[in-house]
């Protein structure tokens, strides 16, 4: 059994951290900086971020590694220190994971490389998993229990990065994909097409991150439950809508009501739950302490209505009446 296996022995809901971005530029970082240098640089910084997350109640934390690949590092010019970075990414999860009181897993997060597949672009499929499989390796040197593929928006650089993970090591690999154009990704995939897609790779959990907001991945978790209900599900929505206030980029949804998504996106089908953009250690304790209690009726019978304006009535009122005579 592996750490992810555990954890999911233990809980049948688990709770992820919040952003690293908004964190560190927070703590200083810059705009234009590389986030995956300071996994060397300032690493006290880094840990104190996971430890914060860790202490609100997240049980999978996500390495400093989103850019961790030689295309993002190239932009720093640190493409020569892919394994390094990534390494120390994983060991600052890994010494705030094995300190806590409780089983803390380490994600090690793989963002997109930036760069377009053939024939849109010019990055050819194997250069791709050869990227990700030299991420990979730093990872799960520092000592990742699973891979984070995350904000994703082509199902095929999903899968060079699927299979650079698989060339190093077995273990667990859980994807994300961002639906932020219409409900689609930018290259045009659908919440059902990308579940139905991904669960053929045989990976641990998938979902959505990132994107418009809370309805958007309450739509996406809904579209995936919908087409594949016994694939695990992951939410990890921004903290609402971004909005320009005296130069400073604010997220507007408050831990509060980061709670009451938290509980609806459980409804709906998902069972790893965080938060992405403009997401702290307030919005995950708001989450994991929501995630103590069923959600309210009133907030049922509201999510239940969203889904008839959305679907149709008979399909979200006839599944209510179906689980409460299971539960009866």
């Amino acid at each position: 059994m592996n750490n992810l296996d555990q954890l999911l022995a233990a809980t049948d809901t688990v709770v992820l951290d919040g952003a690293m971005g908004t964190m560190l530029f927070a703590a200083g970082l810059v705009s234009g900086a590389s986030p995956e240098e300071w996994n060397v640089s300032h690493p006290d910084r880094i840990r104190a971020v996971h430890r914060r997350y860790i202490e609100s109640g997240a049980r999978i934390v996500l390495t400093n590694s989103f850019g961790g690949t030689r295309y993002r590092l190239k932009l720093h010019n640190l493409q020569d220190r892919v394994f390094e970075l990534n390494r120390a990414a994983a060991r600052n999860v890994r010494a705030e994971a094995d300190a806590a009181p409780h089983l803390v897993l380490v994600a090690g997060s793989m963002g997109p490389t930036g760069e377009l597949l053939t024939p849109m672009g010019n990055m050819e499929f194997e250069d791709a998993r050869a990227a990700f499989a030299e991420q990979a390796g730093g990872l799960v040197a520092g000592g990742a229990d699973l891979l984070w593929i995350e904000t994703m928006s082509d199902l095929e650089e999903v899968r060079a990065a699927v299979e650079g993970v698989r060339s190093v090591t077995d273990l667990p690999i859980c994807a994300t994909m961002s639906f932020d154009t219409n409900g689609r990704t930018m290259m045009g995939v659908t919440p059902a097409q990308a579940v139905r897609v991904m669960k053929e790779w045989r990976l641990a959990a998938v979902g959505g991150n990132c994107g418009n907001g809370i309805a958007e991945i309450e739509a996406v978790i809904d579209a995936m439950h919908r087409e594949a209900p016994e694939v695990r599900l992951i939410a990890k929505a921004n903290a609402g809508i971004p909005q320009w206030r005296n130069n400073e980029l604010i997220y507007d949804a408050t831990p509060p009501v980061m709670g009451q998504y938290a509980q609806r996106v459980r409804q709906l089908g998902a069972c790893f739950i965080g938060g992405c953009c403009g997401n702290g250690p307030d919005h995950i304790a708001a989450i994991a302490e929501a995630l103590q209690r069923p959600i309210s009726a009133d907030d049922l019978a509201a999510l239940l209505a969203d889904q008839d304006a959305g679907n149709g009535a008979e399909p979200a009122a006839a599944r209510e009446r179906s689980r409460r005579r299971n539960r009866d």
